[in-house]
């Protein structure tokens, strides 16, 4: 775009800043009171629209971006000008010109042309809600038809003065405070001749250069212009930090006012450009735009570029990097582990030091651990904002009042198991939508608020997370799910408990709706659902109360890169157990063992009968200890199921690297993982959820 500095480097940057203000965007306008929207919402909405076409602008190759948001912004300053009325028509517009631009960022991220048809049926939709404003259709403050209506596109900026302190409108006419232009001194240090170039021919673009002081390493530029200081200051960072730049209003020397200053060419100044300038584009972003690196040819890095920062707050790194790092202290782990298991046949005194060492070494492994799976995590809000606009929208489609109260959003979780569970969640949220809360009318009827509940919460639980779908619905239909069950050939009866029957829902094709609506269908696809979460280590539990609501919980790890365990030993081989699913452990009695088969049986661990399941039956594992009494009893709870595990010994607890064994060799039931021991042993990492499916089978009420 311009001599010294290309700007497609900071694509990246942009895309991901544009993403980002069209969430926030989003968000502020699902929260807008459509009959008294607060002017700080308005402002939030209007500033994400004119910094993305800022930005789009400064680019000068993201033209569909560009226009559809100017066309945005002018709808939305009428609206913040009262000149046109707010209306729930005109939301959902701005929500389908944010869900366009979204699409126009990916096909530009992925050097594709967007959409046309998209672009040009959003763009006329934008275009008739402006000309409302123009033939006084709908204005607020004017009952008259303007005199001379322009197209929405061209109109500059309102016949009122912008808000102080906020943007003005889209044009940059409208930038200066009194609709006119300024002359802006723009003190620019440490910086090198390319950069100065370039900035000079933007300035160039943004108004009219009418004098210049050049330096070594310094320039000085005052700009006649219709652009805003912060516009200056945003363009500026897209090359150096803000540190190396200044921008204030100050007339230029008196010898200078009488015409504009021309750069010097190339041949006898390094500063000046020897490019051409490129027409006038879009006005460059404000101070909220997406921000700038901090200079040329250094890591982008994401900064808080409003008017009171000054120093850099968060640095964007790619999930690539993390995720290198993240093997390379598993990998440092498996090698301290190494260590402290040669070490630990040897004499403490002789080798004090060593051992000394040794220990340090592990602690400082285990807070690099944390530090690094610390930057992995990301708040639940990531999933939860996306919420508010699907129950809106399936809420409106099927005519029923509902409410959306989230909490927990600032819990975290891994950021490889964040995006997988948005799949699962929108599956559920959108079930309860449909056939859990019931239409308004319907609950009038009931004696219930006509507003419906769904709520959406998440909380740690030891070294899970547990997200809690629930609303005040109608609840499950016992009845009816039970016939469907016979009539499928599950076994069960009158007498079966509500929570094993509520689990037939996340069967294979098993449904109670009568018609699978646009939107679900209680329990078309819950088995993908549960498979998913399965997969991902965790874990779903549905309970229900007819007439009060469901519940779903669903519990998973809080990261699949690093597992506390407990290495235990069966045979000659080792197996690692999770701890967070390890209660206690105990040498069973022979008289605390009941047989209810050949092959079932059960532990009485005061007053409560427990299925015991024998790990080296389940693996086939050989010169494992058989007399139950010799052998050890680790008690599991998984799924709110308890039972326990029969193993010949425990080895102890430690921190292991998860290494993914479906990827590196094939699915094995009932192994989850595996990790590498400290003597370079494979040692498998049992499922125990899995291992909850067999216990089903033996569980026994007692009187």
């Amino acid at each position: 775009m311009s001599a010294g500095v290309d700007l497609s480097q900071f694509y990246d940057m942009f895309f991901d800043e544009a993403e980002e203000l069209l969430a926030d965007m989003e968000q502020l306008l699902l929260g807008l009171d459509v009959d008294a929207p607060t002017m700080d919402d308005l402002n939030g909405i209007f500033r994400a629209a004119h910094s993305i076409k800022g930005g789009a602008g400064t680019f000068g190759c993201f033209e569909h971006l560009a226009d559809t948001t100017h066309l945005l912004e002018n709808v939305l300053d009428y609206i913040r000008q009262d000149e046109l009325v707010l209306r729930k028509d005109m939301i959902d517009i701005f929500l389908e010109a944010k869900d366009v631009l979204t699409d126009q960022l990916a096909a530009y991220r992925n050097s594709e042309e967007p959409d046309e048809a998209a672009y040009q049926r959003i763009c006329d939709q934008l275009r008739q809600l402006a000309l409302e404003r123009q033939e006084g259709g709908v204005a607020a403050t004017q009952n008259a038809h303007e005199a001379s209506p322009q197209p929405a596109v061209d109109d500059a900026s309102s016949s009122q003065k912008p808000e102080e302190g906020l943007e003005s409108t889209s044009e940059p006419a409208a930038a200066a405070a009194d609709g006119g232009t300024q002359i802006l001194r723009i003190d620019l240090t440490d910086i090198k001749p390319d950069d100065a170039a370039a900035l000079e021919t933007e300035m160039g673009i943004m108004g009219t250069v009418v004098h210049r002081e050049a330096g070594d390493s310094s320039l000085t530029l005052w700009v006649d212009t219709t652009a805003t200081v912060d516009d200056i200051e945003a363009v500026c960072c897209f090359v150096v930090n803000k540190q190396q730049l200044a921008v204030k209003p100050e007339q230029p020397p008196a010898a200078s006012n009488q015409a504009p200053e021309q750069p010097a060419s190339p041949a006898t100044d390094t500063v000046a450009s020897d490019q051409p300038a490129e027409p006038a584009a879009t006005p460059a972003p404000d101070s909220k735009s997406p921000a700038a690196p901090e200079s040329s040819g250094r890591s982008t890095a994401r900064r808080n570029t409003g008017a009171q920062s000054t120093a850099s707050s968060t640095l964007r790194v790619g999930v690539e990097k993390v995720d290198q790092i993240i093997n390379l202290v598993g990998e440092l782990v498996i090698t301290q582990a190494m260590l402290t298991q040669t070490t630990s046949g040897m004499d403490p005194v002789v080798h004090d030091r060593l051992m000394s060492g040794v220990e340090q070494l592990e602690r400082n492994a285990r807070d690099l651990q944390e530090a690094v799976m610390s930057i992995r995590m990301m708040p639940m809000d990531y999933v939860f904002s996306r919420f508010p606009r699907v129950v809106r929208e399936s809420a409106s489609a099927m005519k029923k009042d509902i409410r959306l109260v989230t909490t927990g959003q600032a819990t975290e979780l891994d950021k490889s198991l964040i995006e997988r569970i948005i799949d699962p969640l929108t599956h559920l949220v959108r079930n309860s939508i449909d056939h859990g809360i019931e239409l308004p009318q319907e609950r009038i009827d009931k004696g219930k608020d006509p507003e419906g509940v769904l709520t959406l919460a998440a909380e740690h639980s030891g070294g899970h997370i547990v997200i809690q779908v629930s609303d005040d619905g109608a609840g499950l239909d016992r009845d009816k799910i039970l016939a469907k069950a016979m009539s499928q050939g599950f076994a069960v009866d009158e007498n079966t408990p509500d929570d094993e029957l509520w689990q037939l829902i996340f069967a294979p094709g098993f449904s109670t709706a009568k018609e699978v609506t646009a939107i679900s269908g209680r329990g078309v696809g819950m088995d993908v659902v549960r498979r998913n979460i399965q997969g991902m280590g965790g874990h779903i539990h549905l309970s229900s109360t007819a007439g009060k609501g469901t519940v779903t919980r669903i519990i998973l790890p809080l990261t699949l890169a690093i597992l506390d365990g407990m290495s235990v030993q069966v045979g000659n081989e080792t197996f690692i157990l999770p701890l967070s699913n390890v209660m206690e452990s105990m040498q069973p009695q022979a008289d605390q063992v009941h047989y209810l088969s050949d092959d079932q049986k059960v532990l009485h661990v005061r007053g409560e009968y427990l299925p015991l399941i024998a790990l080296h039956e389940i693996f086939d594992v050989d010169g494992a200890q058989t007399d139950i009494s010799q052998a050890i009893a680790v008690i599991l709870k998984a799924e709110e199921t308890r039972f326990a595990l029969l193993v010949d010994h425990l080895i102890g607890q430690h921190q292991v690297v998860v290494k993914n064994l479906e990827a590196n060799y094939r699915k094995i039931p009932g192994i989850s993982a595996a990790t590498i021991l400290g003597d370079g042993s494979v040692a498998l990492i049992v499922d125990v959820f899995s291992l909850t499916r067999l216990t089903q089978q033996t569980a026994i009420t007692t009187a």
